[in-house]
């Protein structure tokens, strides 16, 4: 009965993700460009957050799941603070992922998405941060999703990183060319990924040395929390 019930909240969770989520992003941008970006990153935030609600149902253990995330939150900002003069040299992929791969998907999209936006209270935020927080959501969403491959074997793992690199500017160049031409332009588009390329392999191999160095101590105490209290089940 229990998974019957959690199949159908799956879907629905995954749905809000990984269709309203980016339908609000770029549907935002294309139509209000850069007047409303403060409520685009508030719909994403509190859509984002929706799944806590939906998967995580049991009342006595939402708290301390709640904590959790937001603790996780607070040190792939600070992270991403620490790593400020060194661009595409950022801890916040690797903590997404380890978040995924040990708590779930879910955890991971919201970690991923509140983890831009509170750390671009320091780096500023713009028109640029709905679509932060959709891609370090998804990378995270899609963690979760692979993350038992991901958790035995550090080659897929290493792999996984570099592919998240790729997927970030990929997606953030999306951004890049609707904020030049207020309309998708592909030949723009691509030629703002061949321009990224030094960013983009910076940022992939930033991941994989990342995601060597803390998936172990981090990935042990989200194991620990896991067990101790019974949560994210």
């Amino acid at each position: 009965m229990d998974k019957a019930i959690r199949s159908p909240q799956k879907m629905i969770t995954a749905c809000l993700l990984l269709i309203g989520v980016p339908l609000i992003v770029v549907g935002g941008a294309m139509l209000f460009q850069e007047k409303h970006y403060a409520w685009i990153s508030l719909c994403v935030a509190i859509l984002s957050c929706l799944p806590l609600f939906i998967c995580f149902e049991r009342k006595d253990s939402t708290a301390k799941e709640l904590i959790t995330l937001a603790v996780l939150v607070a040190v792939s900002a600070a992270g991403r603070f620490a790593f400020a003069w060194v661009p595409g040299f950022k801890p916040v992929t690797a903590i997404t992922v380890i978040a995924a791969m040990y708590l779930g998907r879910e955890a991971g999209f919201v970690v991923g998405a509140l983890s831009a936006v509170v750390s671009n209270f320091y780096f500023g935020q713009g028109p640029w941060t709905p679509f932060q927080m959709f891609a370090w959501g998804f990378l995270g969403f899609l963690a979760g999703v692979l993350a038992q491959p991901l958790k035995r074997q550090k080659i897929w793992m290493c792999l996984y990183g570099v592919l998240a690199g790729v997927l970030f500017s990929l997606i953030m160049d999306v951004w890049s060319t609707l904020w030049a031409d207020g309309g998708f332009n592909l030949s723009r588009y691509l030629a703002a990924c061949i321009s990224a390329l030094p960013f983009t392999i910076e940022y992939a191999v930033s991941n994989v040395i990342f995601l060597l160095l803390l998936t172990k101590p981090i990935g042990e105490k989200l194991e620990r929390i896991k067990r101790k209290y019974g949560l994210f089940g």
